[in-house]
């Protein structure tokens, strides 16, 4: 079955924000670029490194909107991933530019959830779509409440 598509508008004047004309939610995005040592044998992108790519664009999100993993760690949080998933649409090749599209999805009382979407920065072709689970844990690995400063960023993302 073919996927939606994903069709985004700059939101404002920051172009680190579009809108999804399909759904019509709003995404971070940066963009990053495929090395050779990301690829296999057949020339594509291995498939564990698009893992990589989502933590790339969540700690992007995260330092952009000025809390950094290194602070939240620092302040005795840790969000280890409980849950990844992933579907592929088309590959990725070496030198490729993409779109790494992240978004806030869903927080409980001591987990959240981050979505993904990467694209093809030169074509407009989706790339994959994704998910993240985390759990907030402190230091001695005991679950505890997302922190604060996690809750308001799920709060105050563009809408």
């Amino acid at each position: 079955m073919r996927p939606k598509p994903f069709k985004t508008e700059v939101l404002g004047c920051d172009e680190r924000y579009v809108r999804d004309s399909t759904t019509g939610l709003v995404w971070y995005r940066c963009k990053n670029r495929t090395l050779y040592a990301d690829t296999d044998r057949s020339t594509v992108v291995y498939h564990s490194n698009y893992l990589r790519y989502f933590e790339y664009g969540r700690a992007s999100l995260m330092r952009d909107t000025a809390y950094p993993y290194r602070e939240i760690e620092e302040s005795g949080f840790i969000y280890p991933i409980i849950e990844i998933g992933i579907k592929f649409y088309q590959p990725l090749f070496y030198d490729d530019t993409m779109w790494i599209h992240i978004r806030p999805a869903d927080i409980e009382h001591v987990r959240l959830r981050f979505d993904y979407v990467i694209v093809n920065a030169e074509t407009d072709d989706l790339i994959c779509k994704g998910f993240s689970r985390h759990c907030a844990i402190n230091p001695s690995g005991t679950p505890v409440e997302v922190d604060s400063k996690t809750q308001y960023l799920w709060e105050n993302f563009p809408k």
